[in-house]
């Protein structure tokens, strides 16, 4: 696991496309968790636990120094707190949006206008407890969600977007993308058995680069680079 950046409070790591940030009580592969407990056994009871229930046995998940999550097969920077002081600062930094994220995303089709917001509330999909749905249909408690986009790059098909997440709901990009019908690329639970980008084989969205104050007050920005697959790409 590549680290990015680290102090005394915060780690950044360079999460691959492809593994888990933390169990979710179903499968037992390994995970991001998994890799902070064995390298930073000090940040095992760092943040929040879960219990999952799965046929009706409960098993407690750690999310150790875990403040936001990435979904499985997105790869780029994740921020962990390495102490509880730092775990409650970043979760209120989040919170308060006070983190910057920019996110580079492949998505089917031509994207019309060269910049956009997209203000729609998110709540859960009525036919698939896996997915969430903005707009018309939408179950639960329909939550805030603000995305913003631009074009960086046209090619056959598919639009290269730079992406501005101003809320953190789960699948937040994937589903305001879909809503505009423009759903990201080779993407197996908002775009199945659609065609995928030459040479990527795995969901395309990555999460470029992170920006925020530290504990110290000073301004941190944190990148990660392309993957090899994305810079062949463009």
């Amino acid at each position: 696991m590549k680290i990015l950046y680290e102090d005394s409070n915060i780690l950044a790591i360079d999460k691959p496309s492809g593994i888990a940030v933390h169990a979710d009580g179903r499968t037992k592969e390994k995970t991001i968790a998994d890799w902070i407990i064995k390298n930073y056994p000090t940040m095992k009871n760092v943040g929040e636990s879960e219990l999952y229930e799965n046929k009706k046995v409960k098993t407690e998940i750690k999310k150790p120094g875990i403040v936001h999550r990435l979904d499985r097969d997105t790869s780029g920077v994740l921020l962990l707190a390495k102490n509880g002081k730092a775990y409650q600062f970043l979760k209120n930094k989040f919170q308060n949006r006070e983190v910057r994220k920019i996110y580079l995303a492949i998505v089917s089709g031509n994207v019309k206008n060269e910049r956009g917001i997209i203000n729609k509330p998110i709540g859960k999909s009525p036919k698939d407890f896996r997915r969430y749905l903005a707009g018309r249909g939408a179950r639960g408690e329909m939550r805030e969600a603000v995305t913003e986009y631009r074009v960086l790059k046209r090619l056959p098909g598919f639009t290269v977007l730079e992406v501005r997440p101003k809320t953190g709901r789960t699948h937040q990009i994937r589903v305001h993308m879909k809503y505009i019908n423009h759903p990201v690329a080779c993407d197996s639970l908002y775009n199945p058995g659609k065609p995928c980008p030459k040479g990527i084989k795995r969901l395309a969205l990555h999460a470029k680069s992170i920006e925020f104050k530290n504990l110290k007050g000073e301004s941190i920005k944190i990148e990660s680079k392309l993957p090899k697959e994305f810079e062949k790409l463009l």
